[in-house]
């Protein structure tokens, strides 16, 4: 017959020294307690008799139940009688299994059950997380966070709840609320290196996004990037300055956008020859390696300024002494007024020179965005950079007439694209990687292309370097620093790196490590060999030694450019002269499209040139067909197809400039 459990005041229950369990957790008991506080114990305890003390029990399993029952008696939570169910067991010989049975067979539950059973206890009791966090004895943070979880992307969710990744992995996947993001990383990264580096993860997910703090967010404005569609990643314990903006290349734009229009307006108002946009905080030694700086009077400081000077000094001295003594928020918040009080200090010591309306009529400025997130100008001003058509025609005075006809359109016949040294080995490196991401991608071909340059390289002792590549190996060096490429040539060779199978690397010694990767697949050695020898492919700028072989390499793989890499505003059109782009747009729809754009701003031309090119505005089908599939000279391969402007016959002192101009380049 099966025993029923009875009512027993807690007055007259103890716990037996038979309970197993003798290692307890405080925040487990305290949590345990909070909720019997409100729920009351809703499981019964199991003990036994007491000899000569009848109605009186000693608990053998329930033990920590018990003890929070007296710990809320006491603190008058519960009422003095209060009574607890005990099972009494007729035979206390098996007190001690009972308690084994009791403890040893408590299974945790899994993190991605608990975060959706509060889920359900919110939205089907109207309960809130302040109200779950009193009930179980959590802190409001622990519940939003387990919250969080239960908003993760379907196949994160997925692998917490098949134990796949861990609770802190899981926790990493939350610091971005864009589950699409979340979807696409975990995905890079599930059968990578990687796929447990918590740093990697939050380093991932927080690319292309920025705290609410962030010169480009203040400048943009909180409501106009949320007018715009904008997100923001939120929870209780974030504020204006530690909010997250997610969506990154919108904020991006919006920021590009205010500066371009302050760049017109600062160009108009001070006569500049060109305002280049750069939406960060400074200009780097990369935006300026081929620019000559421009060098003009600067004014005496006026002891308005020097004694501000003295002020920022005197009160970096005071940050940087008091700067040990602060805690981690007070740190933080002094280096972020160093950093202004530099900023400003830096802009005082270091005005924009004067200049004769002469000197600002051939200047190129660069606008930036200040650390309070206010357009300014950069100090450094340098000579704009000249065509060579515009060289060629300096003396009879039209070189307005060069890049367009009284009636706006471009000259037929006009001379070939100058690029800028940095923009030539961009376009380069941005080649280069379309060749590597095929061969990474044809193993057959990369052995094939590996043996030949191994073999070339044993049995010549000259010209090696037409081949274009390093047979270690190693990774090319590259001239441009801080250069991030964003194509989807870029992000094919990420996901191909990822998806390398590095468990060979941690076997121990060389021929440990040796062995044990012979022992991988051949489609996994396979890939490593693809891998590895498209990494060492050089970029080559277009006419440069090389540069023939990695044309041939393209042409024999059938890579489709046009599929692979569209010119945007940022990597190729926002770089060009404004007589060039047009020029362009006449290629694909002749002097009656550039026409319709010859009045255009610089940056409203670059971005309407972008939307053309991509096929992404209405536009006749015939000058859209040919849009998307055009592409400069330069990123073909194959002979570069140009037309050279020809000089102006008999004059020395053009024929002299455009030497000084080829020395220079």
């Amino acid at each position: 017959m099966t025993q029923l459990p009875i009512l027993v005041s807690a007055a007259n229950l103890t716990k037996s020294p038979y309970n197993v369990r003798t290692v307890s957790d405080a925040v487990a008991d305290a949590q345990l307690e909070a909720n019997i506080a409100v729920k009351g114990v809703r499981k019964n305890l199991i003990g036994v008799p007491v000899s000569r003390k009848k109605g009186h029990y000693r608990i053998i399993a329930g033990g920590r139940r018990l003890d929070a029952v007296h710990r809320l008696i006491e603190k008058g939570i519960l009422d003095a009688d209060y009574q607890v169910a005990v099972l009494v067991l007729p035979n206390a010989n098996d007190a001690i299994e009972t308690s084994l049975e009791e403890n040893f067979f408590t299974l945790t539950m899994n993190p991605a059950d608990t975060c959706r059973a509060f889920q359900d206890i919110i939205e089907s009791e109207g309960k809130t997380p302040e109200d779950v966090a009193k009930r179980f004895g959590l802190t409001e943070r622990f519940v939003r966070s387990r919250l969080r979880l239960a908003d993760l992307a379907e196949p994160v969710f997925d692998a917490l709840r098949s134990a796949e990744i861990t609770l802190d992995v899981a926790i990493a996947y939350t610091s971005n609320c864009d589950r699409t993001r979340q979807g696409e990383v975990f995905a890079l990264l599930k059968d990578g290196y990687y796929r447990s580096n918590v740093s990697e993860i939050r380093r991932q997910l927080a690319e292309d996004t920025y705290l609410g703090s962030d010169p480009k967010a203040l400048l943009v404005g909180r409501a106009a990037y949320i007018e715009a569609g904008g997100r923001v990643d939120l929870d209780l314990f974030t504020d204006a300055t530690t909010e997250r903006w997610i969506d990154g290349s919108l904020l991006n734009r919006l920021a590009a956008e205010r500066l371009a229009a302050a760049a017109e307006a600062m160009r108009s108002q001070e006569g500049f020859a060109e305002i280049r946009v750069v939406p960060t905080t400074h200009v780097s030694y990369n935006d300026t390696w081929d620019l000559q700086p421009l060098k003009g009077e600067t004014a005496p400081l006026t002891p308005e300024q020097e004694s501000r000077l003295e002020a920022i000094e005197e009160e970096l001295d005071a940050i940087n002494a008091a700067y040990e003594d602060g805690d981690e928020e007070e740190q933080a918040e002094q280096a972020n007024r160093a950093e202004l009080l530099e900023a400003e200090a830096s802009a005082i010591a270091n005005p924009t020179p004067i200049l004769s309306d002469e000197q600002k009529a051939g200047a190129l400025a660069y606008m930036i965005i200040g650390h309070d997130g206010q357009p300014r100008l950069h100090q450094q001003l340098y000579l704009a950079p000249v065509e060579e058509n515009e060289l060629e025609d300096q003396d009879d005075e039209s070189e307005q007439s060069e890049a367009l006809e009284p009636n706006g359109d471009v000259e037929s016949g006009a001379g070939r694209p100058v690029y800028s040294q940095r923009l030539s080995q961009e376009l380069a490196e941005m080649k280069s990687e379309l060749v590597r991401v095929h061969i990474a991608s044809d193993p057959s071909f990369a052995l094939d292309l590996g043996v030949f340059w191994m073999v070339d390289k044993a049995t010549r002792h000259y010209g090696f370097d037409q081949l274009a590549t390093e047979l270690k190996a190693d990774k090319p060096w590259s001239p441009l620093t801080g250069y991030k490429s964003e194509t989807p040539a870029a992000e094919e060779w990420a996901k191909i790196e990822a998806s390398l199978d590095r468990s060979w690397m941690e076997a121990g010694e060389a021929s440990e490590r040796y062995d044990a990767f012979c022992c991988l697949p051949d489609d996994v050695r396979a890939a490593w060999l693809a891998w590895v020898i498209a990494r060492t492919l050089h970029a080559v700028v277009a006419g440069k030694n090389g540069s023939a072989f990695i044309d041939h390499l393209g042409q024999k793989l059938g890579i489709d450019v046009a599929a692979w890499w569209r010119p945007t505003a940022t990597n190729y059109f926002d770089r060009l002269a404004k007589g060039t782009i047009l020029a362009h747009l006449e290629s694909v729809g002749g002097k009656e499209l550039s026409s319709r754009y010859g009045a255009s701003k610089k940056h409203d031309l670059s971005t309407s040139a972008e939307k053309i090119f991509a096929g992404s505005i209405p536009i006749e089908a015939e000058i859209r067909e040919a849009a998307i599939a055009w592409i400069p000279d330069v990123m073909r391969f194959g002979p570069l197809v140009t037309q050279e402007a020809e000089p102006a016959p008999n004059d020395a002192e053009t024929d002299a400039a455009l030497d000084t101009l080829a020395k220079a380049a």
